[in-house]
């Protein structure tokens, strides 16, 4: 199923998924989506959740990993 999200910084993709529309269906009315898409891996899941990659994740925080927390 060709999954469409955009991500944090406006970027909009669109990836096919082993998914069903009732897995879809059974996330929105609010199961966790780990115990709904149990064939994905967390980045594939990540993309339904937030429509973040990891490329966008290591983006978002690539600024911090230079500083001294």
């Amino acid at each position: 199923m060709k999954i469409t999200r955009t991500s944090v910084f406006g970027v909009t993709r669109t990836i096919d998924l082993p998914v069903t529309p009732d897995q879809i269906t059974r996330w929105q009315d609010g199961e966790f989506a780990q115990n709904v898409f149990i064939q994905l891996d967390a980045e594939q899941r990540e993309f339904i959740i937030s429509g973040n990659t990891n490329e966008d994740w290591e983006r978002m925080f690539a600024e911090n990993a230079d500083s001294d927390i």
